[in-house]
């Protein structure tokens, strides 16, 4: 009878199943492993694990890797992925030519109630219905791009709290049965690295993913939280939340989509009317992730802290811990360019929407109501961002803008508050939202300043030298005199007209 020990190529039977003990050495370069490490996950009980459900962890883990980038970036295909996985958990059903109809009708007339009220542009908008899985595959681009240099951030930072654990272990300090005895910490980290900052991207991407899936199941239209995440032209009703908002409200299911398909089209005119908004908004959300400070203290006691039998323990060490509580200087300017931008933007359309809608919808009031209360109470854009970035995306200047907007609206018509937009050097600034009125005489005063300069350039234009320098103070050039009658002059010259 042949002895066991014969057969030096025969596996020795460790009592880990072997689908653990192929990822693990895949995981350790292909080596054999450590007696006393596997006498540690027999006592953490991963002997007893059903290989199915393993080889199942195994293959998603191995994927997870695959597609992760060394710097620790977002995985779009990931986040895309578990997005989807999420909204179809919450059940999605496709969308009905019905309500397909039903959407670009009620985009429609949301644009023909609002040329009444403004003239920015809204050429070839359409209206569209979009499933929760339509709307994460068309945002993802977006939120990656947002979310992106906090995850590379993290990413740096946690490699870098574990290099100092480990660097204070020092050289042969590392825990017995982990790594070979005499292991350079150094060394570990160099092998290490890159598997971490994969790792950690993948968990970002997760992350991103679960917030994204969870969004697409709350949000009433497709710009919601005032981001531009869906261009121009599609303007973009979410059917099955508008149902369930209609409802809860005890309120007409048609009325509920056109406000909202109103608000949505002011919108998404305002980002396609308006270049410079759109680029400006998303400039101060990447300048204030990109200076996000993180809080590597609260990363080394989360990680002294983590269970390595809890698979979920990383993430449950480092929850609401990650985000030095201190904002930076660059960080708060970015947060200031953030919170005035939502609020002018959020005040503009609200008092569009209140103008295009009262001839028309008579639980207008309500439904304005309903939404004021949906905002103030922390969207779903809130929760996001703050789990993601450490950022509060809410326009908690709503009400100062919209007054602004109405006084100016008061004072020259839609043509003086649409005008606010011209240019961002014009448009108002957080001090104007401390003194809506200030800012409204000022523009006046500008308005009054260009339509002078106009009359006397047509006066000019027209030879008219003696009203044009009558109305500038000045003699006029060409030795024809300032005193000279101004003879005929046209009645368009005769002063300012009223804005």
């Amino acid at each position: 009878m042949t002895d066991s020990h014969d057969r030096p190529d025969e596996p020795e039977d460790t009592g880990i199943p072997p689908e653990l003990e192929e990822v693990l050495r895949g995981l350790s370069g292909g080596r054999e492993l450590d007696p006393q490490m596997l006498e540690m996950m027999r006592g953490m009980g991963l002997d007893k694990v059903d290989p199915q459900m393993l080889q199942m962890v195994a293959s998603q883990v191995q994927a997870m890797f695959a597609g992760a980038d060394e710097s620790g970036s977002v995985d779009a295909t990931v986040a895309t992925d578990i997005a989807r996985k999420t909204v179809a958990a919450e059940g999605d059903p496709t969308i009905s030519a019905a309500v397909s109809a039903d959407a670009r009708q009620a985009v429609d007339v949301a644009n023909l109630w609002l040329n009444t009220v403004t003239d920015l542009d809204h050429s070839g908008l359409v209206g569209r219905a979009w499933s929760r899985a339509e709307w994460v595959e068309a945002t993802i681009p977006v939120w990656q791009e947002l979310v992106d240099p906090i995850a590379v951030g993290v990413s740096d930072a946690m490699g870098n709290a574990l290099t100092k654990q480990l660097g204070d272990l020092g050289e042969g300090g590392l825990p017995e049965g982990l790594v070979p005895p005499g292991t350079n910490p150094a060394e570990v980290m160099s092998q290490m690295g890159p598997m971490l900052r994969r790792m950690q991207g993948s968990m970002f991407s997760v992350q991103l993913g679960q917030a994204v899936g969870a969004l697409a199941g709350e949000i009433l239209t497709g710009g919601e939280v005032s981001l531009p995440l869906v261009p121009a032209p599609d303007v973009v009703l979410m059917p099955e939340a508008i149902t369930v908002f209609a409802q809860g409200l005890e309120i007409d299911e048609p009325q509920a989509r056109l406000l909202l398909a109103v608000r949505e089209s002011a919108r998404t005119r305002l980002f396609h009317a308006v270049p410079w908004v759109a680029p400006q908004l998303l400039s101060a959300v990447r300048d204030y992730a990109r200076d996000t400070t993180i809080d590597t203290e609260a990363i080394e006691e989360g990680l002294r802290s983590i269970d390595p039998s809890d698979p979920e323990a990383m993430q449950q060490a480092l929850a609401g811990r990650l985000f030095a509580p201190q904002q930076s200087d660059a960080q708060k300017a970015a947060l200031g360019r953030l919170e005035t931008l939502l609020a002018l933007i959020e005040g503009w359309v609200d008092v569009v929407t209140a103008a295009a809608v009262k001839q028309h919808l008579p639980q207008a009031d309500a439904l304005g109501e309903a939404v004021r209360r949906r905002r103030a109470s922390g969207g779903p854009a809130e929760k996001t961002f703050a789990a993601l970035v450490g950022l509060e995306l809410r326009p908690r200047r709503l009400r100062d803008a919209a007054n602004l907007f109405a006084a100016l609206e008061a004072s020259g018509g839609a043509e003086a508050r649409d005008a606010a937009w011209a240019h961002p050097d014009v448009a108002p600034s957080a001090a104007d939202l401390d003194d809506p009125l200030g800012y409204v005489e000022r523009q006046n005063a500008v308005a009054l300043g260009a339509d002078s300069f106009d009359a006397e350039l047509d006066a000019l234009l027209r030879g008219d030298t003696g009203a044009a320098g009558d109305t500038s103070g000045s003699g006029s050039s060409g030795g024809s005199g300032s005193s000279g009658p101004a003879g005929n002059p046209d009645p368009s010259t005769d002063g300012p007209s009223s804005p």
